[in-house]
């Protein structure tokens, strides 16, 4: 097998000046189908050696860190994808570390975590919404026509009887609608009360009494 290569690094964190457990690394290490049995990692308080191999290729990576993590506070979980890590940041303060490493050089396998990554000004928005980040593992809502029993409901043909709103039980509903127009349109402007006002004329006299008015008439 060949010399060891250096695997991609993957990092994001977040800081409060309050809550320690809120200062956070996150770290992968890419490092895909390694063996359990293979893999060796020496954590201490301010730095991360790693080796694994895989049936193909060995890997291997020494890290000096930007400041001081807590081990004790800190977990790994190895995978398929390489390993894991939740490092605790030893100092609780709101600023983000600058890098992850000591050494101010750029490294070229140290890469942002796009997936993890939240600006150090964003971080209370981040917080407000506890789902952000997590729908990954929401495996089953990727396709929303996987909800079983609602079928029918594609084209509202599951609806029996409804799928032609014209015939309800024989009723008619274009003529019945055009009797309720000839009715109501002569109705003023509808039921708001704003169409033109008719002033009755005041009765007076005799014509205060309807009843007697139309006596007179009939003689």
């Amino acid at each position: 097998m060949s010399a060891p290569v250096v695997p991609e690094v993957l990092w994001a964190q977040r800081s409060d000046e309050n809550d320690a457990s809120k200062c956070i690394v996150y770290l992968t290490i890419t490092a895909p189908d390694v063996s359990k049995e293979t893999l060796k990692t020496d954590l201490t308080s301010t730095k991360l050696s790693f080796a694994a191999e895989s049936k193909s290729k060995k890997y291997a990576v020494d890290l000096e860190f930007y400041a001081e993590i807590d081990v004790d506070a800190s977990k790994m979980h190895h995978s398929g994808r390489g390993v894991e890590m939740v490092l605790m940041k030893k100092e609780v303060k709101q600023e983000y570390w600058p890098r992850l490493v000591k050494e101010p050089k750029k490294l070229q396998f140290i890469k942002t975590d796009f997936d993890k990554w939240v600006d150090e000004d964003e971080q209370d928005e981040e917080e407000a919404d506890p789902m952000a980040g997590q729908m990954g593992d929401m495996g089953g809502m990727g396709d929303m026509g996987g909800m079983g029993g609602m079928g029918g409901m594609g084209g509202m043909g599951g609806m029996g009887g409804m799928g032609d709103m014209g015939d309800m039980g024989g009723i008619d509903f274009a003529k019945l609608m055009g009797q309720m127009q000839s009715q109501g349109g002569d109705a003023g402007e509808g039921d708001d009360g704003e169409g033109d006002d008719v002033d009755m004329p005041e009765l007076e006299g005799d014509e205060a009494t309807p009843a007697a008015k139309i006596q007179e008439v009939k003689q």
